[in-house]
Order: C-alpha cells, then sequence, then structure tokens
C-alpha cells in the first residue's frame, strides 16, 4: 500500500471544463474540502473520494459525486485509489464547467483522469501503520524535542500546554517509536515521561 505525507494538486482540461486536482492526507482531507468551497464558490462541483484505516485496521471508503449523475464522477475517482493501492488519504476534484455536456461516459474518463493525474505527479512513499503516541515534557525541553522530531520528519497531530509543560499527540510507527524513546529517556528525570 501507498500513501502520502504533502498535498498534490494538478490540473486537467477536457472539452473546456476545468478540473482541478488534489491528493491529500487523510489528517487534512475535511480542512482543504472546507478551504476548496470556501475558494472555489463558482465551481460547479467539488467531488471527493477516501480512503483510510479504522481503528480495528478495516479499510474505509467514501466517495462523494457533489451532484453530478449518480456513480459518474466519485465511483470513478475512489476506483483509482484501490488500483493505485492508496491509503490514509483522500481525492478532491473541483470542477469548473465549460459549457460543453460530457455525458456518463466522459463524466467517468474526465474525473478517473484528474485522478490519475494527480497520483501520477504526486511522491508516493509506503504506507506504515502508525499508532497515537502521547508524552509529556517541561518548557524548557520542547526546543530539544521540537528539533529532533523535525530531524526525523515526525508530524505532531496536537500540543495541549499546561502549568508544568506541553504534552505532545502523535501517530507515530512502531520503528519511529523505538528511535524516538532512544533519545527521550535520556530526559526521563528531566522532565519527560509517556502519558
Amino acid at each position: 500500500m501507498k500513501t502520502i505525507n504533502n498535498i498534490f494538486k494538478s490540473e486537467i482540461e477536457v472539452k473546456k471544463s476545468t478540473f482541478i486536482s488534489f491528493l491529500v492526507p487523510i489528517q487534512e482531507f475535511n480542512t482543504l474540502h472546507i478551504e476548496l468551497k470556501q475558494k472555489h464558490p463558482k465551481a460547479a462541483h467539488i467531488v471527493w473520494a477516501k480512503r483510510y484505516l479504522n481503528e480495528y485496521e478495516q479499510i474505509v471508503e467514501n466517495c462523494s459525486d457533489d451532484g453530478e449523475p449518480k456513480g459518474t464522477s466519485g465511483p470513478p475517482v475512489l476506483n483509482v485509489m484501490r488500483g493505485a493501492e492508496l491509503m490514509e488519504c483522500g481525492i478532491l476534484i473541483v470542477r469548473y464547467f465549460g459549457g460543453t455536456k460530457l455525458g456518463t461516459g466522459g463524466l467517468v474518463r474526465a474525473y478517473g483522469g484528474g485522478a490519475k493525474d494527480v497520483i501520477f505527479n504526486a511522491d508516493m512513499i509506503e504506507y506504515v501503520k502508525k499508532e497515537p503516541f502521547s508524552f509529556f515534557t517541561i518548557y524548557s525541553l520542547v526546543p530539544r524535542f521540537e528539533h529532533f522530531l523535525d530531524k526525523e520528519a515526525l508530524h505532531v497531530d496536537k500540543r495541549d500546554y499546561e502549568a508544568g509543560g506541553v504534552i505532545w499527540h502523535m501517530r507515530i510507527s512502531e520503528q519511529k517509536r523505538i528511535s524516538f524513546l532512544e533519545f527521550a529517556n535520556i530526559f526521563e528525570r528531566d522532565g519527560f515521561h509517556i502519558r
């Protein structure tokens, strides 16, 4: 299975209709969807599909035609994601109508083509299962931990600031967890502990 770490964008034109495709990590999907609705109020449709794992390691898939004829847009995008074995991400496609109706077959090809184009232009990485992980540091250790997390390309989902320090929340693979603990355990007596 494959996934991505960043948002990727591409654009194709089919019979004067413009299809702007975004491939996005699942944790940024909802935020980007809201942003696209605000940035593209004159777009005819914002079609989407997504695939991710739930807490039971089951694949969850969902898609929306967003007003296009049923089955002509969301399902083709989802099928392209399945074929590319994409996980923990979604695709949003903004369509500006160009005046020429594409018909059901044309819509399927256009939305599928938009999905293929953004995937082709993306930097794919192997999907690695990540587990929720939280830890606490006192404020004086924050710069050291920020430096380490940045160097290891570890993404922090959220920080909670308390009187005594910071609670960090992230999702991390088992391999990265081991290297993180090797680094962090040297600070155990000085103000670090796992939550």
